[in-house]
């Protein structure tokens, strides 16, 4: 329910459909190429007027430490604004997923933000603002299924057919920061283009570069991996721990669905070309 004084936004989640690292920045940074698949599935922010900041409780993440509150804050510091907010996160996705929740989490408090507040920034200045939080949020505050580049922040909307994936989540949390840090990690994959996106035989030659180090650190994911390969093309998603599989019916994905081993969880969801987030303002 939105009334002037109570927003409430999707905040989606995204599969990387791919993951290319090109090359490593200077100042250690990860030069990507992705491409950012939204779903139809997500967390929920709620925000409220009141007088001061405030956020529920989310178990195991401190407050100062949860990216919805330092959304809050960021904004807050941006605009000079003395306005409070009463911020509710109803948690469904898994932390730790590689599926986006506290990129888009965060990217969906600046957006009800922006908006109880009446600051009227525009996309260009919020997702500036969430860079500061975080590489992933651009994307979840521009609202597009797009590829990425640089560090992922530089995007380039494009349509995709809204296909059905089947999501299953190993039950182990994969530190992204170990990831990037294992001298192992592939970093010298060829720059690929967006017209190449449209070769139907594309998808058959990207990866995920970070696969082989995740599987080799996470044996949980590279059960995952090898249990979801029996139907297709099993994928990694950003550094993990969830994968993914493109399925051709919501009917196919649920039929898999019902056969996840009870070692692991999984959820159906259709992909989007625009979150429900921005598709509310």
């Amino acid at each position: 329910m939105t009334t002037p004084d109570r927003i409430s936004l999707a905040a989606p989640a995204k599969l990387n459909l791919f993951l290319h690292v090109v090359g490593r920045r200077a100042d250690g940074y990860h030069l990507l190429q992705t491409l950012f698949q939204l779903l139809d599935r997500g967390d929920v922010i709620t925000v409220e007027t009141a007088a001061e900041l405030s956020l529920n409780d989310i178990p195991g993440v401190p407050r100062e430490e949860n990216l919805v509150w330092r959304a809050a804050r960021a904004l807050q510091q941006h605009t000079g604004t003395s306005h409070g907010a009463r911020i509710h996160l109803d948690k469904r996705l898994p932390a730790g997923g590689g599926l986006g929740g506290g990129s888009s989490d965060a990217a969906s408090t600046l957006l009800a933000l922006n908006r109880l507040w009446q600051l009227g920034l525009d996309t260009d200045t919020l997702a500036a603002i969430g860079l500061s939080l975080g590489a992933d949020v651009p994307v979840f505050v521009r609202g597009r299924t797009a590829f990425g580049e640089g560090v992922g922040e530089q995007l380039t909307p494009v349509d995709l057919p809204e296909s059905w994936y089947l999501v299953v989540h190993p039950g182990c949390h994969v530190a992204t920061a170990d990831v990037f840090r294992d001298p192992a990690l592939t970093r010298d994959t060829p720059l690929t283009t967006i017209a190449a996106l449209r070769d139907p035989g594309f998808q058959s030659r990207s990866r995920n570069d970070c696969e082989a180090v995740v599987r080799r650190l996470h044996p949980q994911v590279a059960d995952a991996l090898d249990w979801l390969g029996q139907f297709g093309t099993s994928r990694l998603t950003g550094t993990g721990a969830c994968v993914f599989l493109a399925c051709a019916t919501e009917s196919e994905a649920r039929r898999i669905l019902q056969l996840v081993p009870p070692r692991f969880s999984g959820f159906v969801a259709r992909g989007v070309n625009r979150s429900p987030a921005t598709l509310a303002e």
